[in-house]
């Protein structure tokens, strides 16, 4: 019985570790990519799901080449103060947050002046099902950390 169940652990334990590099796998396939590709694929989908029109991929994607661009500057930012391993001071938090949340506001306006009205409330139901799938993952990467 006891090499029943210590075979079903060590089954259970390979399973997940597994998964977890699975998991690592699909984070990091978009790191490898450039601005423009990133740009160009995330317009693509976008064009697929919410039935764009030329001049709306046209403008979606200096859009989405921007928002990617500033994304990838704010990250080396981050990697650089991360290896200097200076911790943020409370207000140093307070105004990133402000920053990102502004940052956000802008690219929601922005979007809403490209789509149609349609088109804006499909995309504003792909961003909840995002967020929800993301909080997600989010509980799972803090339950493998532990």
């Amino acid at each position: 019985m006891k090499k029943i169940v210590c075979a079903m652990l060590v089954m259970a334990s390979i399973t997940v570790a597994a998964q977890r590099d699975e998991m690592r796998g699909r984070e990091n396939s978009m790191k490898d990519l450039t601005t423009e590709q990133i740009a160009i694929l995330q317009t693509k989908k976008m064009t697929l799901s919410l039935d764009l029109n030329e001049e709306q991929q046209k403008k979606m994607k200096s859009l989405i080449t921007n928002h990617v661009a500033a994304r990838k500057a704010k990250m080396e930012a981050q990697k650089a103060k991360k290896e200097s391993k200076e911790r943020p001071t409370a207000e140093e938090k307070y105004a990133m947050q402000m920053e990102r949340l502004d940052t956000k506001i802008a690219q929601k306006r922005e979007i809403k002046a490209l789509l149609t009205e349609a088109q804006y409330s499909k995309w504003e139901q792909m961003q909840r099902r995002k967020g929800k799938h993301r909080k997600g993952k989010r509980k799972e990467a803090r339950r493998g950390e532990r």
